[in-house]
């Protein structure tokens, strides 16, 4: 499942290319939920879902704002936010690591 876990965020970086596979890294966590339950690796999903709902809040937030020209900040505010989000998690994981440590 670790495997599964570093596609999800491979599917997160290439979204930044080809914008459909972030839809298709969230459509995995919340099919494969079950089998990381009770594991280090739960965090993980949970980080990549949470990535996916309010990157997607903010560019919709970013969408409408561009109509008063604070937009673009907010759009790239947002990909920063996602990109450091899919940096901090991938190296999480590849240290073997859970997310939302104290």
């Amino acid at each position: 499942m670790k495997r599964l876990t570093a596609i999800v965020y491979g599917l997160q970086i290439a979204s930044f290319v080809f914008g459909i596979t972030l839809i298709a890294g969230v459509i995995i966590n919340y099919l494969k939920r079950k089998d990381v339950e009770g594991t280090w690796l739960e965090s993980h999903f949970r980080w990549q879902i949470r990535t996916f709902w309010f990157g997607l809040l903010w560019s919709l937030v970013g969408v409408v704002l561009l109509f008063v020209l604070i937009g673009i900040l907010v759009l790239m505010g947002t990909m920063a936010w996602v990109l450091y989000r899919i940096i901090k998690g991938w190296i999480a994981l590849e240290d073997g690591k859970p997310m939302y440590q104290g």
